[in-house]
């Protein structure tokens, strides 16, 4: 979008947080004017996981709309899938500022944002307003976390309560739920990915699912994301319990905590997620490791440094079913979307 390349100097001089909140304004203006439909066209790309079918492979990771307050405007760009949150049990304002830091030279950002939000009954209320975008087919995901002031090992009790309210929502629009036990910056939370911590929590949402979809009359998928900083075995692991667990999905991956190729940049030795660039590799990788121990047991979502069309494509190419975007959208704007559309509707007729 030739529009964003002449104001994104203007944001990039503005704190990272102001410019958030400005760009979604101004996304919203965009929207009303029915600017976004100029953006988003594109042939439909059908794909089928986790019983759902999305009108193409390309979403929106969570993060970027924490309260799923734009849901509709953010759908008219062409995604296909929309990841909202992560959300928690009650409002809360996440880590002091600043949290949110750019490394322009790396095409990266590093966050400690917290799961600052506004907690699960206004985000309820915030997705249950929006129309267009689930009514022109496109499915939601909605992430839920944990309190920071909730012990690690209560953390069960804030994804059942966000489950509970966000379940109606998801029987009546095509969606899925999206556990989030990878972020880095709610403390302990990466914990959940240990043995019996992972497995405790797989079984309790499990058992709550089933429940919720005998009373509802409606089965609604379950995704786990996961940190892009384990190993080998740990990968292996995990993999083993999702399946075991009747989990639907797994998204590859989270921000890591390395500074892999950025130690030397301004700004990388704060505290919190890198993501962006730098962590493309690192994520493919994981998503190959993945794919191979699955074995197609498991649809994949690859994440994790997609900022052009040929990124997008080395996720599938790797085992992802579906890809999702966040830090290329900030640094290449709206055109990143149709750009990855494209690259995948052309290699399919290679």
């Amino acid at each position: 979008m030739l529009l964003y390349d002449f104001a994104r100097p203007f944001f990039f001089a503005l704190d990272p947080e102001t410019a958030h909140d400005l760009a979604f304004a101004s996304l919203e203006r965009a929207h009303a004017l029915g600017l976004t439909r100029l953006v988003a066209a594109c042939d439909d790309d059908p794909v089928d996981a986790m019983g759902l079918q999305f009108p193409n492979p390309v979403g929106l990771a969570a993060g970027l709309d924490k309260d799923a307050l734009h849901i509709d405007a953010l759908g008219a760009l062409g995604f296909g899938f929309i990841e909202v949150g992560t959300v928690t049990p009650r409002p809360q304002s996440g880590n002091a500022k600043p949290r949110l830091f750019r490394l322009p030279a790396a095409r990266a950002l590093i966050n400690r944002m917290g799961f600052n939000n506004d907690g699960i009954d206004r985000f309820v209320a915030n997705v249950d307003r929006s129309r267009s975008f689930v009514g022109g087919g496109g499915v939601l995901g909605l992430n839920l976390g944990k309190n920071a002031d909730t012990p690690i090992e209560r953390a069960l009790d804030d994804y059942l309560i966000c489950l509970r309210k966000v379940y109606p929502l998801l029987t009546q629009r095509p969606g899925y739920v999206a556990i989030n036990i990878s972020s880095p910056n709610t403390p302990q939370l990466r914990a959940l990915q240990g043995p019996s911590e992972l497995a405790a929590l797989l079984r309790g949402i499990r058992d709550e699912r089933a429940r919720l979809a005998n009373r509802h009359g409606k089965r609604v998928p379950v995704a786990v994301k996961i940190a892009p900083d384990l190993d080998g075995e740990d990968i292996r692991r995990i993999a083993d319990a999702l399946v075991a667990h009747d989990i639907d999905g797994v998204i590859a991956t989270n921000t890591t905590i390395t500074r892999d190729g950025v130690a030397e940049l301004a700004h990388a030795s704060e505290a919190g997620g890198l993501s962006g660039a730098p962590l493309a590799t690192r994520s493919t990788a994981l998503v190959r490791q993945l794919a191979t121990h699955l074995q197609g047991r498991l649809p994949i979502i690859g994440v994790g440094g997609i900022s052009s069309g040929g990124d997008a494509l080395d996720k599938l190419r790797a085992g992802a079913l579906l890809v999702q975007m966040y830090t290329g959208l900030v640094y290449r704007g709206p055109s990143l979307v149709g750009e990855c559309r494209r690259a995948i509707l052309d290699s399919r007729s290679d």
